[in-house]
């Protein structure tokens, strides 16, 4: 078992003192020792949970067992940034700085912002920390991210990239809040490391440590918590389960495994800090079972892929359901110009800097002055000079005077209405005019497109040249988007020929792979050519290795059935990984869903118009939603049959087709292997679940390609 006796995980918290009832967002504390969960303490506030540490290292240290503390925050941050702080690259030298300038009550009230505030007053421009409750108080924190540039100190570490989290350090409000976890965190850990002599990995060794600390991430085992709390209930709470497992897993993990975990750390860890257990997720997930001596699923196998009990043919609507509910974004983020933002998904809401337009303008070319007019002949006296956009009038309109005015110029002081030129008669003295003429009239109130603060450009919205112009327009020179979706695609067969190739007898030409390959481009997302693999269960699994390190999800086609050849799912199964969806759809046959080394995986059909059709159906709103972007649906639109179709209940239909005459007419052949159609057909036809009898002029739902992103 463990090097350790015992093994504490706790889950930290910056929030306010927790009632006396156990709830979430609490400090939670879970306990194992020999590869079993004991008790999960509850903590109110962190003096108590402080204490209660405290006092159980005591005991253990009495009684003799090693003990491996884990703590879910960071315990470094970025390269340069403890030397910019302290003058030092020893990180617990930041440590012992925030030590003596954090201070927190028991209610929970501290003043982590005023200690945020005096570093980011060390940098030059904003400073790395962001995030408040307002946007008043502590003006040397942004409330918002939009226009901090990274320059001095990276926005994550090297820990937070390879572990995949989406947290930063310097994030100190708006979920995930890390950045005040570090901060109320770090000079907890600094007084338990000196008063019990503890090791903290991976700045010290810690093989000879009676006692010692070690930063954790529970994201790693979110598939293992999941099924957790889909077997405890809604009741349940998260933190207490999450807490239970890791705890539990990291008991149960053997020595040399612990050992080679351990060592499993680069070079600017010494400095930045690592996530124990980066790159043993899948290890991490089996052993956090209840029943550690079963076959226990990597992550999302039968969390994310497993249909409920009982299940065997699903119907479409309910397949695309679960992937709904069970698939999530898997990209990190980060910034750039708005010149590279085109395209991608933004990562958090974008907030206008400034409102749009700034100030009062006059939308039309003519003369402005204060006051609408009632019906009938006016003469104003003209004062002189003129506002023009980008050269405003400095002197105040006196009352009952107008003055010259252009289009997109700021008002004057005493103009508040604007009459076309159209309408005016002048000598260069004054003005006649004809009224009525409402107050305010061909004018722009300031921020009446956009005001400062506002969202403008909601998280997961794919951004458009449109989106760049209004982000301009209100002050952004950057945007915080998501890492785009790397999608690998693999062909396997031996029957399979690269065009141009000569191909043998019995061999064809492989069409999937660059259908699938451009498709993922058109997509928005990034394809990875991942080749394609012989009949050869090794030479499966090495590129099913490689994929995973790669790309964030895997689109395969072909050996994803039962057959003596099909390794595909043969490889699912052997990982626990396996899941056959048997979609009551046409065309297509099963689905295989499943999971490699942490990456989902699509077993496509190998049947090019199967493949894509599923593809459409099933993979690109997946893709989307993990890529950030939401679950987006195909637009579909009603329009009379060109065609006649007797159809059988219990399937799904897709038809390639295409509209002409205003009419839906479909491919000649509906079999699978003409690959013609589909280069044919503009959309898809989608008959119903249920029987049906299609009559030509009879309505059918179309869906053109154009709403696919095709």
């Amino acid at each position: 078992m463990s090097c350790f006796d015992t093994i504490l995980a706790v889950d930290w918290s910056a929030a306010k003192r927790k009632p006396r009832r156990k709830s979430k967002d609490a400090i939670w504390i879970g306990v194992a020792r020999g590869g079993t969960a004991g008790q999960q303490i509850y903590c109110r506030s962190r003096q108590e949970a402080e204490m209660w540490i405290c006092s159980f290292l005591g005991e253990e240290q009495a009684a003799g067992r090693r003990v491996l503390a884990v703590f879910d925050f960071p315990f470094g941050y970025p390269r340069g940034f403890a030397r910019r702080i302290t003058g030092s690259d020893n990180p617990f030298a930041l440590w012992q700085w925030l030590e003596q300038r954090i201070e927190d009550a028991e209610d929970g009230s501290n003043n982590r912002f005023d200690v945020a505030s005096a570093m980011n007053r060390l940098f030059a421009g904003a400073g790395p920390f962001w995030g408040k409750p307002n946007e008043t108080n502590w003006p040397d924190i942004p409330y918002r991210k939009a226009g901090i540039t990274y320059e001095d100190v990276a926005e994550r570490r090297s820990a937070d990239l390879a572990a995949k989290a989406s947290s930063s350090c310097f994030q100190l409000f708006f979920n995930p809040t890390a950045g005040s976890q570090v901060l109320m965190g770090l000079p907890v850990l600094q007084r338990l490391r000196l008063r019990h002599n503890a090791a903290v990995w991976p700045f010290e060794k810690i093989a000879d440590a009676q006692i010692a600390f070690a930063e954790v991430w529970p994201g790693l085992i979110e598939p293992a918590v999941r099924a957790a709390m889909a077997v405890a209930g809604p009741e349940e709470i998260r933190d207490r389960v999450q807490m239970r497992l890791l705890s539990q897993a990291l008991s149960r993990l053997p020595a040399e495994e612990f050992a080679a975990m351990l060592a499993a750390v680069p070079e600017e860890a010494r400095e930045e800090a690592w996530i124990l257990g980066t790159g043993y997720e899948d290890r991490l997930n089996a052993l956090a079972s209840d029943e550690p001596e079963g076959l226990t699923p990597p992550p999302l196998s039968n969390d994310c892929f497993a249909l409920p009990a009982g299940v065997d043919w699903t119907p479409v609507d309910d397949a695309l359901a679960l992937l709904k509910d069970r698939l999530g974004p898997v990209t990190g983020a980060e910034t750039v110009p708005l010149a590279d933002a085109l395209g991608r998904v933004l990562a958090e809401d974008a907030v206008a800097r400034r409102s749009n337009p700034p100030q009062p303008n006059t939308a039309v070319d003519g003369y402005g002055f204060a006051g609408g007019r009632g019906a009938g002949p006016h003469v104003l006296p003209l004062v002189p000079g003129r506002a023009a956009a980008g050269v405003p009038h400095d002197a105040t309109v006196p009352a009952g005077s107008a003055i010259r005015v252009l289009t997109g110029a700021a008002l004057p002081d005493g103009v508040d209405t604007v009459l076309l030129e159209e309408d005016v008669r002048t000598d260069g003295a004054q003005i006649a005019f004809n009224g009525p003429l409402k107050q305010g009239a061909n004018t722009r109130r300031a921020g009446e497109d956009a005001g400062a603060g506002s969202v403008i450009l909601p998280a997961g919205r794919v951004v458009t040249p449109a989106d760049l112009a209004l982000a301009s327009a209100t002050g952004l020179a950057e945007l915080a988007v998501r890492l785009p979706l790397r999608a690998g695609v693999l062909s396997t067969g031996d029957e399979l020929v690269e065009a141009g190739e000569p191909a043998a007898e019995g061999q064809i030409f492989d069409a999937n792979r660059p259908m699938l390959l451009a498709l993922i481009r058109q997509l928005g997302f990034v394809p990875v050519d991942l080749g394609k693999a012989a009949d050869d269960r090794a030479d499966l699994r090495a590129r099913l290795d490689a994929a995973a390190v790669q790309t964030d999800v895997i689109l395969t086609s072909g050996g994803a059935s039962a057959g003596d050849e099909d390794h595909m799912s043969a490889l699912l199964r052997e990982a626990g990984a396996m899941q056959e969806w048997r979609i009551a759809l046409k065309p297509g046959r099963p689905l295989a869903l499943g999971m490699w080394q942490g990456t989902p995986v699509f077993g496509l059909p190998g049947n090019p118009v199967a493949a894509l059709v599923c593809t459409l159906i099933f993979a690109r709103p997946a893709m989307g939603l993990m890529a950030g972007a939401g679950w987006r649906e195909p637009q579909g639109f009603e329009v009379p049959a060109a065609f006649e179709k007797r159809k059988k209940p219990g399937r799904r239909e897709y038809l390639r087709a295409r509209v002409r005459g205003g009419r839906a007419e479909v491919f000649q052949s509906e079999g699978s292997g003409r690959i013609s159609g589909l280069s044919w057909a503009e959309g898809l036809v989608e008959l119903a679940d249920g029987p049906a009898h299609i009559r030509p002029g009879d309505p059918v739902r179309f869906i053109p390609y154009g709403s696919f992103a095709m």
